[in-house]
């Protein structure tokens, strides 16, 4: 069976390549505004945003390719049960790094795989601390332009790299694709 990457990531499509090489990657188009009931989910069990948008993009590319197994992602960074997105500007980013700075938070990517008539969705969560940053630390990465197209405003797979402490969990998660889950529920998927 075909198996279908509901995402224009080139870091997930990097990281799928470790399960199989046999995929295509179709870009997911879909309205990511989260729903007022899922807002409110959200406010309790943030990790529910990650696995709704996965499931909207994994729905979205299924309605084309339904005779395919179909995978929709979306990884969000909480800290204080607050949703840190891809950072706008330059100033929303440094307020993101300042409220990473010197602390934990969580990593969190929904996963949905769509076969035929069954969806299973599940989460990953990673715990990641961050060095304290000083503002030089913060301009010098803003600078660098590396933050701005992912959540929370930084890549663990960067020069992100250089302000992370230590992650409790899995690393592949914090880059987008939560490898070892995925490739157990995929397995699941084609029996």
């Amino acid at each position: 069976m075909n198996i279908i990457l509901a995402s224009a990531s080139p870091r997930r499509r990097e990281l799928l390549k470790l399960i199989t090489e046999d995929f295509t990657a179709v870009s997911a188009d879909a309205d990511e505004t989260l729903p007022p009931d899922v807002v409110l989910q959200c406010q309790t069990t943030p990790e529910t945003a990650a696995v709704y948008l996965s499931e909207i993009k994994a729905q979205a590319v299924a309605e084309d390719y339904s005779d395919s197994i179909v995978i929709g992602c979306d990884t969000v960074v909480i800290v204080d049960k607050t949703i840190l997105g891809k950072p706008h500007d330059e100033q929303e980013c440094r307020e993101y790094l300042r409220m990473l700075s010197g602390r934990s938070h969580q990593v969190t990517t929904g996963c949905t795989i769509i076969c035929g008539n069954e969806k299973n969705c599940f989460n990953v969560n990673t715990e990641v601390r961050f060095r304290s940053l000083t503002d030089e630390d913060i301009e010098w990465y803003i600078s660098t332009g590396e933050p701005f197209d992912k959540a929370g405003g930084y890549g663990i797979q960067g020069k992100g790299s250089l302000l992370i402490e230590s992650i409790n969990g899995d690393y592949f998660n914090v880059v987008g694709l939560p490898v070892s889950e995925l490739n157990y529920y995929l397995k699941e998927s084609s029996k």
